[in-house]
């Protein structure tokens, strides 16, 4: 029997980072999605919703609103394709059949309303700000992604830093991580991440090593010496020089910050 590769990882920890492919992957529900032949069409306040086909009218289609029942009638050109069930909250977009704008959006959606907040697009990795504490930069789930290939762990600011810091040990180069995104999308939340991650796997001695998982220095004690330690509370005084408050954040970093491993 194969070793459970979450076995270090809570279930509460768990459910914030992957779902059951399982329970995604039903055929009864791919049966029922095929026979409906369901597209996306545009919505004035989600931006698309999903309906099924009802008609063919030349450059129109008349379809039924999945969540109304309501019919309308849509320019072909303005329909995108929807992708079978069994990519539902798929980890990563470039695996989507149909790649589309209404795809992407939708797969975000879904997986930012099940508690995902990290899926990768590619070589890139999308963050949706949740605006809560999320229980999944613990040690344990550092010690999840520790020397783990992208693909063998669940999408994470995590597996992008250990990409990194693995490539500049075996390369012997500079690696950068870059972190982008409006006033208020976690840039600098997630630039914190990082250098938690590379202070806990860079630290020489597990026994020495102090927790890190909680970056409010009010409740440690600086220890002198200790790289962990020195790297998350500079951060914190670099806010008091530098943060200002913007339309959607009220402690919005002003400055930019360069880590160099």
């Amino acid at each position: 029997m194969a070793d459970d590769p979450y076995a270090g990882v809570s279930a509460q920890e768990l459910q914030y980072l992957a779902v059951d492919r399982n329970k995604i992957n039903d055929p009864m529900v791919q049966a029922e999605w095929a026979s409906k032949k369901l597209i996306w069409i545009p919505h004035e306040i989600h931006g698309f919703c999903a309906a099924s086909i009802a008609s063919d009218h030349g450059d129109e289609i008349e379809v039924m609103v999945e969540e109304t029942g309501k019919r309308v009638r849509v320019h072909r050109d303005d329909c995108q394709k929807m992708n079978p069930p069994k990519f539902n909250k798929v980890e990563d977009m470039a695996e989507l059949t149909c790649l589309n704008e209404a795809s992407v959006l939708h797969n975000l959606k879904d997986r930012y309303f099940s508690g995902l907040i990290y899926t990768y697009s590619g070589l890139f990795c999308v963050v949706v700000n949740p605006y809560k504490r999320l229980p999944i930069y613990t040690e344990k789930v550092i010690e999840l992604y520790k020397g783990k290939k992208r693909h063998e762990v669940p999408p994470h600011v995590f597996a992008i830093t250990d990409t990194a810091y693995r490539s500049m040990l075996q390369d012997r180069e500079d690696q950068s991580i870059l972190c982008t995104g409006e006033s208020g999308a976690g840039k600098t939340e997630n630039t914190k991440k990082v250098i938690q991650y590379l202070a806990y796997v860079a630290a020489s001695s597990r026994s020495n090593r102090s927790s890190v998982s909680n970056l409010h220095v009010t409740q440690h004690v600086v220890q002198q010496g200790e790289l962990e330690n020195q790297l998350l509370q500079a951060n914190p005084i670099l806010e008091a020089f530098g943060n200002a408050k913007t339309i959607k954040n009220d402690n919005s970093s002003r400055f930019v910050s360069n880590w160099k491993q």
